[in-house]
C-alpha cells in the first residue's frame, strides 16, 4: 500500500540511550534492595524491565528481542520469587537467561542460520566469516556468564550477590566487547569507495 510507504521509520535506537534503558531497572533493582530488601527490589525490577522495554518499542517501533526475552524471564522468575517467597528464583534467572542465550546462538551457528545479526540490530558491518566467529565468541561468552552468576550466589552473601549483578557483570560484559574490536577491525566490510558502509 501507498501509505505504508510514506509512513517514516524511526530512527536507530542511540547506544546511551540503549545502555540507560537496560542499566536502568538494574539499577533501580539495586537502590531498591539496599533501602527496601530484595522482594521489594524484585517487584521494583519486573515493573522498571517491562516498562524499559515499552519504552524501548515506543522510541524505536521495534521489539528489541533480548530485552523482551530478559523482561519475560524477570516477570516469571520475579513472579515466582514473590509467590514463594523464596530468593533462589530470582538468583537464578540470570543463570537461565544466559544459558537460553547461549544455547540460541550457538544452536543457530550450528544450524548455519545466524540470528547475532538480527539481535545487534545490524551494528557492525562485517562479513560472514567476522559474524560466525563473534556467535561462537558470545555463546560462549554466555555460558561463561551463567556459571559466573551459579558461583557467585552459591558462594557469596545476598547483598554482594546484588551489587555484582549491577556493577560487576556489566563491566565484564563491556571489557569482552572491547576485547572483540580487532575481530570487528578484520571482518569489517566496506564499500566500493572505501568508506565504511
Amino acid at each position: 500500500m501507498p501509505e505504508a510507504e510514506t509512513a517514516t521509520p524511526k530512527p536507530a535506537q542511540p547506544p546511551l540511550q540503549k545502555l540507560a534503558l537496560e542499566m536502568g531497572p538494574l539499577v533501580l533493582f539495586f537502590l531498591s534492595n539496599y533501602r527496601f530488601g530484595l522482594y521489594a527490589a524484585t517487584a521494583v525490577l519486573m515493573v522498571s524491565v517491562v516498562t524499559a522495554v515499552l519504552a524501548s518499542y515506543y522510541l524505536t517501533r521495534k521489539w528489541p528481542l533480548m530485552p523482551v526475552v530478559t523482561a519475560v524471564a524477570v516477570v516469571l522468575f520475579g513472579g515466582l520469587t514473590l509467590y514463594f517467597h523464596n530468593p533462589t528464583f530470582i538468583k537464578m534467572k540470570p543463570t537461565i537467561i544466559n544459558i537460553i542465550f547461549g544455547c540460541a546462538l550457538l544452536g543457530s551457528l550450528a544450524m548455519n542460520k545466524l540470528i547475532l545479526p538480527t539481535i545487534l540490530d545490524q551494528a557492525f558491518h562485517i562479513d560472514e566469516a567476522g559474524w560466525r566467529k563473534l556467535t561462537l565468541r558470545w555463546g560462549l561468552f554466555f555460558f561463561f556468564l551463567a556459571a559466573l552468576n551459579e558461583l557467585v550466589w552459591r558462594t557469596q552473601s545476598e547483598q554482594f550477590w546484588v551489587a555484582f549483578k549491577v556493577w560487576g557483570t556489566m563491566p565484564i560484559t563491556i571489557a569482552f566487547m572491547a576485547t572483540q574490536i580487532p575481530l570487528l577491525t578484520r571482518h569489517e566490510i566496506k564499500s566500493v569507495n572505501g568508506d565504511q558502509g
